[in-house]
């Protein structure tokens, strides 16, 4: 309520329990106006009583909302369920107008001050989370292999004869597709092997972009986070090859927003060179549903090309998911969550190097990956890749999710392109191998039973290796010579 029946609810009900109850709503606006102020993460986190009434006094910014509201236009904010109305708050207008995701819409003045607001709160948590000179984003109601895309078509505008796009090779299926659907032709370039890590390969990226020519490249698409063995790329050399040849630089930073190495290799990569644009996944970073991403950069112009290039209005639930989840936080409690990670990933690594070494395997010695680990599975037995496949079904059958195996030799065709050894990101990698990851949001439990889980699938998987051993038949014994030479005669 506001002043004025504040006062009037003072007939009703004691003047001193309304005064009460005023300043109480005024510590909620306090937090609401700091918020409209400064536009940033606020330090600690908002209570649901204060998220909630900040969502509604939004919702009636919108002609849906309005008490009065007449509406005759094929696109008025209606819905006919009030479940759905209820999950939404009562934003059903979207964020953008036809002709721009970023534009305010005269019908939704509370959508796109939201759209707005939470634009600005990812601002300031990538500059947070280590990107200080990130100078643009915005959230897009597109996980990230289709942001990316979105990304390329920008590119399209500017350089009109390129076709091909520079790729250091990561078995990931969707940022591959992202390049094929928006009708470039990539150009991998396999990585090199040091000690168990592959790395890029900054020499062959150079000379593939001598051999097409520079006005024939549209980019070069690079990764930070990425599954062990595969290490992220060498973002500050590939940034400087850019620079010096002139070509847009697009990172697939899907979920290295958690990871302090992953955000300084791309602060450092736009320091010495040229990175034009990342692009990060919400869910995977901020603990929301599947359906968004943030895309970001360096020059507020491109960024803002980017956005224009979305066709038509958009989804604001992306938008409201990440708004709600920031809040509710603060930037404490996301820095808490960071914190927390690293710490979970030192954990994994320690008992899985325990558990590889029970069972006469290792832990690939990969310090370049601040995310994700692998375990050799070199010991299952004669039949490796079988059992290696059939410990993958064992673990997602026991509820290990996200645990990866890897077999070698496997392959796979994508767009026309056929991976030798897919998934492992190499055409031979030495070993099959198990993943295992430590995201944001992973817990001490989480590691125990995983850690339990997969060390009785090893134990049954050698029992039984062995047992197939033991009842495999004798081979025959060849016949000592003289036998040979008396049933020759």
């Amino acid at each position: 309520m506001n002043s004025e029946n504040f006062t009037l609810s003072e007939k009703t009900v004691p003047a001193s329990y309304v005064r009460q109850a005023s300043e109480a709503r005024r510590g909620h606006e306090r937090l609401i106006g700091r918020l409209l102020e400064q536009g940033k993460c606020p330090a600690e986190g908002w209570s649901e009583a204060t998220v909630e009434l900040f969502l509604n006094e939004l919702a009636v910014m919108d002609s849906n909302n309005f008490l009065g509201n007449c509406g005759v236009g094929e696109r008025e904010g209606r819905v006919a369920s009030d479940i759905v109305a209820r999950r939404h708050y009562r934003l059903s207008h979207g964020i953008g107008r036809s002709g721009d995701i970023a534009a305010v819409q005269p019908k939704a003045a509370g959508s796109s001050l939201l759209n707005k607001l939470t634009n600005s709160l990812a601002l300031d948590v990538l500059k947070m989370a280590g990107v200080r000179s990130v100078k643009s984003c915005f959230v897009v109601p597109m996980a990230t292999g289709m942001s990316l895309t979105l990304c390329f078509l920008t590119l399209r505008q500017r350089r009109p004869k390129a076709r091909y796009v520079i790729w250091p090779r990561i078995d990931q299926k969707s940022c591959f597709k992202a390049m094929v659907t928006a009708g470039f032709v990539p150009v991998v370039v396999e990585n090199v092997l040091e000690g168990d890590e592959l790395r890029t390969d900054v020499e062959a990226a150079e000379r593939q972009i001598c051999r097409l020519g520079a006005e024939s490249v549209l980019c070069v698409h690079s990764t930070t986070s990425c599954f062990a063995p595969r290490v992220p790329d060498r973002l500050a050399e590939l940034a400087v090859l850019c620079a010096k040849y002139d070509l847009p630089h697009i990172v697939n930073n899907a979920y290295g927003v958690q990871s302090s190495k992953c955000m300084h290799l791309i602060q450092e990569g736009a320091r010495v060179g040229r990175v034009d644009a990342f692009v990060q996944s919400l869910d995977k970073n901020f603990l929301v549903p599947v359906g968004g991403a943030i895309i970001a950069g360096f020059d507020e112009a491109f960024v803002e090309e980017i956005s224009k290039t979305y066709p038509g209005r958009a989804s604001a639930s992306p938008s409201l998911d990440l708004l709600v989840t920031l809040l509710t936080l603060g930037a404490g409690g996301y820095k808490k969550l960071l914190s927390d990670r690293k710490e979970m990933f030192a954990l994994l690594t320690e008992e899985l190097k325990k558990l590889a070494c029970a069972h006469g395997e290792r832990l690939l010695h990969t310090p370049h990956n601040p995310i994700s680990l692998a375990m050799s599975l070199d010991g299952l037995g004669a039949h490796c890749g079988e059992a290696v496949t059939r410990l993958g079904a064992m673990l997602f059958t026991r509820q290990v999710s996200g645990a990866r195996v890897v077999p070698l030799d496997k392959e796979q065709t994508i767009g026309g392109h056929a991976f030798r050894g897919f998934m492992s990101h190499s055409e031979s990698y030495p070993c099959p191998y198990l993943n295992a990851a430590a995201a944001v949001g992973v817990t001490r439990e989480d590691v125990a039973l995983c850690v339990k889980r997969l060390d009785k699938c090893l134990k049954t998987l050698r029992k039984e290796a062995n047992v197939v051993e033991r009842r495999s038949p004798a081979p025959c014994p060849l016949p000592h010579s003289s036998s040979i030479q008396k049933s020759a005669n």
